[in-house]
């Protein structure tokens, strides 16, 4: 299991590294600049050596960035032009990091074959304006929350079929959402019933993350609420399933449970990897 956790950048990007490494975890996920801005700050040459030294130190690989809330590329004009350059600005920013994945939520359009059209046609663009050849950018598998795109596996492989440039773009299955959008995972049965699904519409090779975490709502409530492993809907069964998947033991797993403590004061990362770690070979 290539186990990781979204981690703070507060202080320094290098911090989400540091604090991987303090929770002995193999992989990481983070944010490369403030997520519900707009703006994209400069990324100093003192930062990203900090960043490339603090992890050749640690060896984390490979690193799963997240893209800006804010970026729907199936948006109309202004927050669809505003969201390609964020996408850009955040790949490139990767590019400086040596980070390997970006994920995106691919948009939110009332008109799902139209999004779908557009969000193929704005990944297009941001390549073709790229200087790097990192990261590979990966779409998310969404809860299917109001007019979100990528609640099917149809609808992210439409997205896949129309890009140019496809071999540089995977996609991250996110269990919770998976689960709301109703994929069930909750039994061996399910489970393989919801990877095969996605093995003959998307394919297996494509899967390049997982983020990992409960759900607070039922399967198909289409409610993106995210648990504690084991503390939802999906349970320590589901789970089970996930992290001892042969297919899975290269695919970098990135726990994105609430940031909070436990009644005792625990932080919920120890106890979360804890019980992923219970579960290996169960």
């Amino acid at each position: 299991m290539l186990l990781g956790s979204h981690l703070s950048i507060k202080d320094g990007l290098h911090n989400a590294l540091l604090a991987a490494g303090r929770l002995g975890l193999r992989t990481v996920g983070m944010f490369v600049r403030n997520q519900v801005q707009w703006r994209v700050p400069p990324l100093s040459d003192e930062a990203v050596a900090t960043f490339r030294r603090t992890r050749r130190r640690l060896g984390i690989s490979p690193i799963v960035a997240h893209g800006s809330y804010l970026v729907n590329l199936a948006g109309e004009p202004e927050v669809r032009r505003k969201s390609l350059d964020a996408t850009v600005a955040d790949l490139e920013r990767c590019g400086r990091l040596g980070i390997e994945y970006l994920v995106l939520h691919p948009g939110s359009r009332a008109d799902a074959d139209e999004g779908v059209r557009l969000i193929a046609r704005a990944i297009d663009e941001a390549f073709a304006r790229l200087t790097c050849r990192r990261p590979k950018l990966l779409l998310e598998t969404t809860a299917g929350m109001g007019n979100a795109i990528g609640h099917t596996f149809e609808q992210l492989a439409a997205v896949l079929a129309r890009l140019r440039r496809s071999r540089r773009v995977g996609v991250c299955l996110d269990a919770c959402h998976v689960f709301a959008a109703g994929y069930d995972l909750r039994t061996a049965a399910a489970y393989r019933r919801t990877m095969d699904a996605f093995d003959d519409t998307i394919g297996l090779e494509r899967l390049r993350a997982i983020h990992l975490s409960d759900s607070r709502h039922g399967l198909g409530s289409r409610r993106d609420r995210h648990q504690h492993i084991g503390h939802g809907k999906i349970g320590r069964r589901g789970f089970r399933q996930i992290v001892n998947d042969p297919r899975l033991a290269d695919v970098p797993m990135i726990l994105e449970t609430p940031r909070e403590k436990t009644a005792d004061g625990r932080d919920w990362d120890v106890v979360n990897v804890e019980t992923l770690c219970k579960l290996v070979g169960r």
